[in-house]
């Protein structure tokens, strides 16, 4: 049967505002048992460059937030028995480095291991943590690099597929992974890039 859509508005890197969004959860009785880590954030510019807080703004909020965010998730699910799923989106910068982007190469490098690390401890709950590794995605966030003629034709040149992918190419997986489908995989990044990977 349907649920009714509740939303929270809460900042993935205070804990206080994520403690409060799942205690008002708890409070309309409404159980999380499926978590998608999405907040993300990009901010290119060179290492020599880059100013400190710009670095902890990109890591507290790819990389914190997810395990901030999973923890207050995970503490409930523990709590009820019946287990759970956590998703946290990873990159193509988890396996592989681009030049001006080090902050969020070093966090979404760090949720590949994040995952590991939650699967180690949560699996004993049947809670299963996975990650999602979009490739070159055409998203608000890439704006700059879709528009600029040279990054676009090195993508579509470099990726076997010959193409950006679309946002809804990332449903299948997400659905996959929040399934009993995916009951016996943990801890696993799954890479929906073309195959982008496998030619580098």
């Amino acid at each position: 049967h349907a649920c009714p859509a509740r939303g929270s508005v809460l900042g993935v890197t205070d804990d206080a505002s994520v403690i409060r969004a799942f205690e008002a959860f708890d409070a309309q009785g409404v159980a999380v048992d499926i978590l998608i880590n999405n907040a993300g954030v990009q901010f290119r510019k060179p290492m020599v460059e880059l100013a400190l807080e710009d670095w902890r703004r990109v890591v507290d909020t790819n990389l914190t937030g997810a395990f901030v965010v999973a923890r207050q998730a995970a503490k409930r699910m523990i709590e009820r028995g019946r287990g759970g799923k956590i998703i946290n989106i990873g990159s193509l910068t988890s396996e592989a480095a681009r030049a001006t982007v080090a902050p969020y190469t070093a966090a979404k490098g760090g949720i590949k291991l994040l995952t590991r690390a939650m699967a180690a401890e949560w699996a004993k709950f049947d809670i299963q943590a996975n990650a999602i590794g979009p490739g070159y995605i055409l998203t608000e966030m890439n704006t700059a690099l879709i528009d600029n003629p040279e990054f676009d034709a090195w993508v579509k040149s470099s990726n076997p597929a010959g193409r950006w992918g679309k946002p809804e190419e990332l449903a299948g997986t997400a659905v996959y992974l929040a399934s009993a489908a995916s009951n016996y995989v943990n801890g696993q990044i799954i890479y929906v890039d073309g195959g982008w990977l496998s030619v580098l």
